[in-house]
């Protein structure tokens, strides 16, 4: 083929398969100088050799902008360039300071806080690694020598030359250590790398979001990476000039293409999460509608999740004996039947302001229609059945506004049965009421929840059921030995039934011992679950806002880290759809479609 012979080269593409290979898309922050966008030719080149599609992110300054580029891209590569600007993290600065960019400043600080939000994978480099650690909550030292109170920690003897002075930038001029239980490590698996070195500024402190993975020999840190079993890693050298700095880029691009690959499935499935506790905040006058610190579930961080629906709770703390429930009501009613409708009535109030992104949904159809329609859904759920007040017509009253389930009771005994925590076997099980409650569940359609119920409360509601029980946010005893998680007896029995346990997020369900519970430990007890029940009878329940929340996945936002995790560790398209909602929605239909009109 002649070099220059256009028609020659367009014929060769025209004789392959007509639609090219999907690959990642990487967006890399761009230069800005002398008015012009730029970017070194080897950031795009590696990313290219890595198997992935560059695209140049300007420094643009426009939210809505940065929000519609990080959509469309599958990871973010924050390149090298001028310091920052030390206002940014409150600080004056020293005179040591060099020329700093402030085209780039507030565009790369928001994207890279947008793009964690929504769990994008990330590398940065040189400048991009002090990118990710401000902001992330650490600090970047403005000169490695200055002196000062923000270097009095770091070693001052021994310095390495950072700033090497090579023709070429690819010579390594100074080692660097790994930690051999970091991501790093396992990218070169070696403990030390030979880098080379163009800056005078470094990270200070990482913050809580990243781990600190390698180190210079006077103690310069070398490279960060997430404490969140997220992934994000920085570099303080530059890879992109580097012979063997090409398995950084292939680690961006291979996790770039798994989180296409979940993003894709949430797309294409109902992501549902069966129990939320959000409606607790409610008295503290929380918004659904912002991205609101306060709680864990809203429709910003639904949307950076890539969640479709939640089961929103009306939680009723159970009276102590001798109180009476308007006594620890946290709104001023005389019932707990009335502040259960008034929880849904203020959930119909939130939907109401909000009805062009968000609906209730009260049946798997509506679900659907919702995801169709581009909408988020919010199913109504009772935690503990003091709600019904001894009245087994308020049972069809609350199937009326729409609940799918009701727990039967929450910690400690109550006129339904008996509780798997301060039980005093007050019914030995399920009482005479609780029976007829069961079967106008039944009746009704409404899901019989045994979250929270004692393990002869368990058999016995599994016994009076004509239609398949439901945990909605339970784990295993095996893995975590505590009176509210269940046995592997129960977990089959239960499968046995039809029924569903859903996996919750709650740290003392996850692990007993002195260790903090992450996301590794809920996939732990799914797997656990998958084990004894079987794919069919497992799915997701986290109990956010109301203590649920773990390393890894600590609100909606990150609930896609799940999805990333089921991937890797081998679960098809098909389980994952299942665990998602699948399961769960299933025996919501049977239950509804056996109710007696």
């Amino acid at each position: 083929m002649e070099p220059f012979d256009f028609q020659s080269h367009l014929n060769g593409i025209y004789k392959t398969f007509p639609e090219a290979k999907r690959k990642p898309l990487i967006g890399i922050t761009g230069n800005f100088a002398s008015g012009n966008a730029t970017l070194a030719e080897p950031y795009y080149m590696a990313v290219v050799r890595a198997g992935g599609v560059p695209v140049i992110i300007p420094p643009v300054n426009d939210t809505d902008a940065i929000i519609n580029t990080l959509d469309n891209i599958d990871g973010l590569l924050l390149s090298g360039g001028g310091d920052f600007n030390p206002l940014w993290c409150g600080e004056e600065p020293v005179p040591e300071l060099h020329g700093i960019n402030s085209h780039r400043d507030l565009p790369e600080l928001l994207t890279v806080q947008l793009a964690y939000n929504r769990q994008i994978p990330m590398l940065g480099i040189c400048r991009g690694i002090q990118t990710l650690a401000m902001a992330l909550g650490g600090k970047v030292r403005q000169d490695i020598d200055a002196t000062g109170a923000d270097n009095i920690e770091y070693k001052t003897e021994n310095r390495v030359k950072h700033d090497q002075n090579t023709e070429w930038r690819g010579e390594p001029t100074h080692s660097v250590e790994i930690d051999a239980n970091s991501i790093l490590y396992s990218i070169y698996n070696r403990q030390k790398i030979y880098v080379n070195s163009v800056h005078h500024q470094a990270v200070g402190s990482c913050g809580r979001r990243m781990n600190i993975s390698a180190y210079a020999p006077d103690g310069v840190i070398e490279a960060i990476e997430s404490s969140e079993y997220k992934s994000i890693l920085g570099v303080q050298w530059h890879p992109e000039w580097l012979d063997d700095g090409l398995p950084l880029f292939k680690w961006l691009v291979e996790r770039a293409e798994e989180f296409s690959e979940a993003k894709e499935l949430h797309n294409r499935f109902v992501i549902l999460d069966s129990h939320c506790d959000t409606p607790m905040f409610f008295p503290e006058g929380i918004r659904f509608d912002w991205r609101d610190n306060r709680i864990l579930v809203d429709l910003h961080k639904m949307t950076d999740g890539r969640q479709s629906a939640v089961t929103m709770a009306a939680y009723l703390p159970q009276p102590k004996p001798g109180q009476q429930f308007k006594d620890i009501a946290p709104f001023k009613v005389d019932t707990a039947t009335e502040y259960a409708d008034l929880i849904f009535d203020k959930i119909e109030d939130i939907v109401m302001k909000n009805n062009k992104v968000v609906s209730i949904a009260r049946t798997p159809a509506d679900l659907y229609n919702d995801k169709r329609q581009g909408r988020k859904s919010i199913m109504l759920g009772i935690e503990n059945g003091l709600a019904l007040g001894n009245d087994l017509s308020n049972v069809e009253h609350f199937a009326k506004r729409g609940v799918v389930y009701i727990t039967l009771c929450h910690n400690g005994d109550n006129d339904i049965c008996d509780s798997a925590k301060r039980s005093e076997a007050t019914n030995d099980g399920v009482s005479d009421f609780g029976a007829d409650v069961i079967r106008e569940m039944n009746r009704c359609g409404i899901m019989v929840d045994l979250s929270h119920a004692g393990e002869k409360s368990f058999y016995d509601a599994l016994d009076i059921s004509s239609t398949p029980i439901v945990c909605s946010h339970s784990n295993s005893k095996a893995l975590c030995d505590v009176p509210r998680n269940l046995t592997d007896d129960q977990l089959a029995a239960l499968a046995k039934k039809g029924g569903v346990a859903q996996i919750t997020l709650y740290d003392g369900f996850l692990r007993n011992d002195d260790n903090e519970a992450s996301i590794m430990d809920a996939m732990d007890h799914l797997d656990h679950a998958v084990d004894i029940m079987g794919i069919d009878h497992v799915g997701i329940g986290t109990d956010f806002d109301g203590d649920g929340g773990v390393c890894g996945i600590a609100d909606s936002s990150e609930l896609i880290n799940f999805t990333i995790q089921l991937l890797r560790r081998r679960y098809s398209h098909s389980d994952i759809e299942k665990i998602w909602g699948g399961n769960w929605l299933r025996v919501m239909s049977l239950v509804q479609n056996s109710r007696i009109k």
